[in-house]
């Protein structure tokens, strides 16, 4: 494919791809090599040509961004600022959610994230906070790896979510019965709210950057 044309997107974002639709691939192991190479892990079992054709897709897109990179620039700001974003019930396999999230350290994006969950979300509020707590989890990192490196981290770190109930549960002490099994997770964002490490606000979906990790 070193002359195909290229793609301006890496995914149809309309579409579900499935692990029982279409047609077998044609050439299983020529997929399983693709996707580790795109350092992907989707349907390896089982690979249909529905999802060949996805894969080459996102080859096409390489092929027309080949000139990108990402580059870092010395910056005098150390504040860190997080997006997190969650879809529901996204997998048509499984019903499980994807959360992912980018944390950027200045203008300079250190860290990234999508993941499919491990277990079901049982609303859609459940999956954004999940993704909260993962990002959350993700910032403390950075700031204690800042921390070894003498360069501590003074303000509290920004973590952006469009979901406005995740966002409440964040600094609400109070308990529900619909939460209790996330209850961990609640806690431990909590903790870091109140310690000053965390602040967890509001952004409009349209701003929302984190929302290609859930595609």
């Amino acid at each position: 494919m070193a002359s195909c044309k290229p793609s301006s997107t890496t995914v149809d974002t309309k579409a579900k791809p499935s692990a029982s639709t279409g047609s077998p691939a044609d050439d299983p192991s020529l997929y399983r090599s693709l996707a580790g190479a795109l350092n992907k892990c989707l349907f390896m079992h089982d690979p249909r040509q529905e999802h060949m054709n996805a894969l080459k897709r996102v080859i096409r897109y390489i092929q027309g961004t080949i000139d990108l990179g990402l580059h870092l620039y010395p910056s005098s700001v150390t504040s860190l600022t997080s997006y997190t974003d969650a879809d529901w019930g996204g997998c048509p396999d499984t019903r499980r959610s994807t959360s992912g999230y980018c944390v950027f350290l200045g203008d300079n994006l250190l860290s990234w994230s999508s993941k499919r969950k491990p277990t079901l979300s049982r609303s859609s509020v459940e999956a954004e906070y999940r993704g909260v707590a993962n990002v959350v989890s993700e910032s403390c990192w950075i700031r204690n790896l800042l921390l070894e490196l003498l360069c501590p981290v003074s303000k509290a770190t920004l973590v952006y979510c469009d979901n406005v109930s995740a966002i409440y549960l964040s600094g609400n002490p109070v308990q529900h019965q619909r939460t209790k099994h996330i209850e961990m997770d609640i806690h431990f964002v909590r903790k870091k709210v109140a310690k000053g490490h965390v602040r967890v606000l509001h952004v409009p979906s349209r701003y929302q950057i984190a929302d290609i990790f859930t595609k």
